[in-house]
């Protein structure tokens, strides 16, 4: 497992465990240290195989659990699959399995950073402390970005523009949306059943005759603000494959911003996303440490890095000692 914290802050030591695979690729785990009794935090970060770390984090808990640990909180800091929480046709609501599989495992609380959407906690039958990055980011642009006083908070679709909109208010900025998308966005394929199947009829049925559902389509990308002269920030909580992101600041280009800087919580970066924004009209793209991405620093100079392990450590130390955690969420967005 990889650990992005400072156990300094905290001055503890890591625990005594291993966690490896066998040659058949099985995940085997060795806690090397008495557990009986004690609150246990397991800090799962979540590399490229996010199977992996899954499977990991689950016979890590279930381990922990068999071995009589008292307490087993899970500090994930990105929470995978939570993109997947809408039902899509025929699929399934995967991050609510996922919660059902932790719960199973052992665990007895989460700490987590920015849900993709905060519903996700009433998926879980125990706590869930959904966390805040927006502090540090918002420091970052006051002491970063210069003259951000000329900036405007720029939503890359309207399904941003409430969190865009709390950054704004914050800053005492102005707001713009990009309105209109090439690709289909989430809320196109939410639901299957927004799509009627043909009709069938059946020996001795006439079947039932629905009205017709009108086909959706998207209106040319357009911005609704004013972004000529400004720097442009875009908002959002997930930065992944990042075509979406490079559309938005070709536009936003196009209409007159002259600097375009994009602010993430977490940076899973994936495929040719580096390559991507190196070669875009993004000036730069600020994500947290929540999931490892050295290599793609190394790749584009344009990515860089806030570090949140001090709210995560916090938050760990006041579970620990029944302290209340109001404060670490005291004016957050």
């Amino acid at each position: 497992m990889t650990c992005l914290f400072h156990f300094r802050r905290l001055g503890v030591e890591l625990g005594k465990s291993v966690v490896f695979q066998e040659a058949d690729a099985e995940t085997r785990v060795d806690v090397r240290e008495s557990v009986r009794g004690q609150d246990i935090f397991i800090i799962q970060t979540i590399p490229r195989d996010v199977n992996t770390a899954i499977m990991e984090l689950l016979v890590m808990a279930y381990a922990l659990k068999t071995s009589c640990a008292k307490n087993i909180i899970g500090v994930i800091p990105y929470f995978p699959y939570s993109k997947q929480c809408k039902m899509r046709k025929r699929g399934s609501i995967v991050c609510k399995l996922l919660a059902s599989m932790l719960a199973k495992a052992g665990l007895t609380h989460i700490i987590t950073m920015d849900l993709h959407q905060k519903e996700i906690q009433g998926f879980f039958n125990f706590p869930v402390d959904n966390l805040r990055a927006s502090p540090f980011l918002l420091q970052y642009i006051q002491e970063e970005i210069p003259d951000y006083r000329n900036a405007i908070i720029v939503a890359k679709s309207p399904s941003a523009a409430k969190r865009a909109q709390s950054y704004a208010e914050r800053l005492r900025l102005g707001l713009a949306v990009i309105h209109g998308e090439a690709n289909h966005s989430e809320s196109d394929m939410a639901d299957g059943r927004q799509s009627p199947p043909l009709s069938r009829t059946t020996p001795g049925h006439t079947g039932l005759e629905l009205p017709l559902m009108m086909a959706k389509e998207k209106p040319p990308i357009t911005v609704v603000g004013d972004v000529g002269g400004r720097i442009a920030i875009i908002i959002d909580d997930i930065i992944d494959d990042v075509e979406d992101f490079v559309a938005a600041a070709e536009i936003l280009k196009e209409r007159g911003a002259y600097k375009i800087y994009i602010m993430a919580t977490h940076g899973l970066l994936s495929a040719e996303a580096p390559r991507l924004i190196e070669e875009s009209q993004i000036d730069e793209v600020v994500v947290t440490n929540t999931v490892p991405h050295e290599v793609q620093k190394l790749q584009c100079p344009k990515i860089k890095t806030v570090d949140v392990s001090m709210i995560l450590a916090e938050a760990i130390r006041r579970i620990h000692n029944g302290e209340s955690m109001a404060y670490l969420f005291q004016n957050r967005l």
